[in-house]
C-alpha cells in the first residue's frame, strides 16, 4: 500500500467531470493474425510489467492524508479491455467520432484509472487502439502508460503466459487512518497535506503542480502578462472533438535544413501557421503584434538526475501567428526555443527515444502533468511533441502504421495539440473543446498545408 504523494493526489481531486485529466492515445495496426483476441491477451500478458494498472485509489477517512494506491480485489481486466467496432468499411471521420466519445468521458474513481479500447470495422482490416491513461498512474519513466508495453521491435516478441495475480486485501478504515496518524507521529516537522486543502487552495496546489512537475515556469516575461484574447480560451463544455493529421518526417527535416532551427522548431512553426489561418478563416482580426501563447513541456535533465529525460519543464512561448512571412516565424520561433533549450538542458530526440524504446505516450502524460497547473490566464493551448523511434513496432505481431497522441484540455481552453513522430512520419492529434473550437478539423486541415508551402519555400 502506497501513499499519493500531493501531486498526484492534487490531480484527482482539481480534475472537474466535466474536464477530465487522462491522457489518451490512437495506435492504428495492421491486422492482427489473432484478431482482436489477440491484442486482448497481449494485454493480459503485459499488465505484471506495469502493477499500478491493477491498483485502485483508495480515500483516507476524513481525508487525513493523502488518498492510497491499493490492489483492486474486483479488478476485471475484461472491464478495462473493451472492444467496440465502426461500421464497415470505417472511415477516419467515423473513427475519430468513436475517439471524441471516449475522450470525453471520465474514469471510474472506483477502479484502476486506465482503460483501452479495441476498435475493428477498419479498411483493409487493420484495427485501431484507443488508450486512456490517467497521468496520476504516470508519475515518471518507473510508472509507464500501458499503451507504452504493448508494443516490440519485432513482430515474433514472445507473449508469456498470464501471470495468476492475487490481490492484496483492501485495508480497512482503522488502519487507513492509523497508518495515517503513525506517519505524522513519525515525521512531525512534515505537512500532511490533505485532499480537502488542495480543494480549498487551487491557487497553492497549482504552485506545487508548477514546480512538482517540471520545476517554476521559466519564462518569466511571458509570465508577468496574461495570455492574449483568443477564441481557444472559450468556455469549454464537457464534450471533445479530436482531429489528425500527418507529415512526413523528410520534409519537416528539409525545411529544417533549409532554413535553419531544429525539427521541433519547425512543428512549431507549422502549428504557429495553421492556427494563423484558422483565425483568419474565422474572421478574426490578425494584426502583426497579434500571437497566441503556446504552453510547451519539454523533456529535460537536472544537474544529478541519472535518468535524462524523466522530469518534464513546462515552457511558455509566444506563437507569432501576426508574422505573414513563414520563414521568419520559424527564425522568430528558433529564437525563442534556442533560450529554452540553453536554460532548461534539453534532452535530444536520440536521448528519449533510447530510454524505454517508445516513450511519447508517457511523456505526453508527463507533458499534461505539466500543464495542469497552470492558470488558464498563463496560455491559450498546450503544444506537446514526443519523437518516437523511426522503425517499425508490433503489437501481437500487428505492425503499428500509425499513432496520435490526444493530449487532455487545461482548464479553460480550448484546444491541445499532441505530436509524436514514428517510422518516418509526423502524427498530429488535436483535442478540441466540441463547443468552443467545434471546427477543430479545419484546424488539421491547415496544418498539412502549412507544411506543404514550407516545403515549397525550401526548393
Amino acid at each position: 500500500m502506497e501513499r499519493l504523494t500531493t501531486l498526484d493526489a492534487s490531480f484527482l481531486y482539481l480534475e472537474k467531470p466535466d474536464n477530465p485529466m487522462h491522457v489518451a492515445g490512437v495506435l492504428v495496426l495492421e491486422p492482427p493474425a489473432g484478431g482482436l483476441d489477440a491484442l486482448a491477451s497481449l494485454v493480459a500478458a503485459r499488465l505484471p510489467l506495469v502493477p499500478r494498472y491493477r491498483q485502485r485509489v483508495l480515500e483516507v477517512p476524513g481525508h487525513l492524508a493523502n488518498s492510497v494506491w491499493a490492489d483492486d480485489p474486483d479488478f476485471d481486466v475484461e472491464y478495462h479491455v473493451r472492444r467496440s467496432a465502426v461500421p464497415r468499411p470505417g472511415t477516419q471521420a467515423q473513427l475519430l467520432d468513436l475517439v471524441s466519445r471516449v475522450v470525453a468521458r471520465p474514469l471510474d474513481r472506483n477502479r484502476p484509472l486506465w482503460e483501452l479500447y479495441l476498435v475493428e470495422g477498419l479498411p483493409e482490416g487493420r484495427v485501431a487502439v484507443i488508450t486512456k491513461t490517467h497521468p496520476a498512474l504516470v508519475d515518471g519513466l518507473g510508472t509507464v502508460d500501458i499503451g507504452q508495453v504493448l508494443l516490440d521491435d519485432s513482430p515474433d516478441a514472445f507473449l508469456p503466459e498470464p501471470e495468476r495475480w492475487r490481490p492484496r486485501p483492501l485495508p480497512g478504515a482503522l488502519r487507513l487512518v492509523g497508518q495515517a496518524v503513525e506517519e505524522y507521529v513519525q515525521r512531525p516537522s512534515a505537512v500532511v497535506e490533505t485532499a480537502r486543502h488542495a480543494v480549498t487552495d487551487a491557487r497553492a496546489t497549482g504552485a506545487r503542480l508548477t514546480s512538482a512537475a517540471g520545476g517554476a515556469v521559466r519564462a518569466a516575461r511571458s509570465a508577468l502578462f496574461p495570455a492574449p484574447h483568443s477564441p481557444l480560451n472559450a468556455v469549454s463544455g464537457s464534450q471533445r472533438r479530436v482531429a489528425v493529421a500527418r507529415a512526413e518526417l523528410d520534409d519537416v527535416k528539409r525545411v529544417r535544413k533549409a532554413h535553419g532551427g531544429t525539427v521541433n522548431d519547425v512543428l512549431l512553426t507549422v502549428v504557429t501557421g495553421a492556427l494563423r489561418d484558422w483565425l483568419l478563416s474565422r474572421g478574426q482580426a490578425v494584426l502583426g503584434s497579434t500571437s497566441v501563447r503556446a504552453l510547451v513541456p519539454v523533456s529535460v535533465q537536472g544537474e544529478e538526475e541519472e535518468v535524462p529525460g524523466s522530469r518534464v519543464s513546462s515552457y511558455l512561448v509566444d506563437l507569432p501567428v501576426g508574422e505573414p512571412n513563414p520563414r521568419v516565424r520559424l527564425a522568430r520561433l528558433s529564437f525563442a526555443m534556442r533560450g529554452v533549450s540553453q536554460h532548461g538542458r534539453s534532452v535530444g530526440a536520440d536521448t528519449l527515444i533510447a530510454l524505454t524504446g517508445f516513450a511519447p505516450p508517457t511523456l505526453h502524460a508527463l507533458g499534461a502533468r505539466a500543464a495542469r497547473g497552470l492558470s488558464r490566464r498563463m496560455a491559450n493551448l498546450v503544444v506537446t511533441n514526443v519523437p518516437g523511434p523511426q522503425v517499425p513496432l508490433y503489437a501481437a505481431g500487428a505492425r503499428m502504421l500509425e499513432v496520435f497522441p490526444v493530449v487532455p484540455l487545461a482548464p479553460g481552453q480550448g484546444l491541445s495539440v499532441g505530436i509524436t513522430s514514428y517510422d518516418g512520419r509526423v502524427f498530429f492529434g488535436l483535442n478540441a473543446d466540441r463547443d468552443g473550437v467545434g471546427d477543430v478539423d479545419v484546424l488539421a486541415d491547415l496544418i498539412e498545408q502549412e507544411l506543404a508551402g514550407l516545403v515549397e519555400t525550401a526548393g
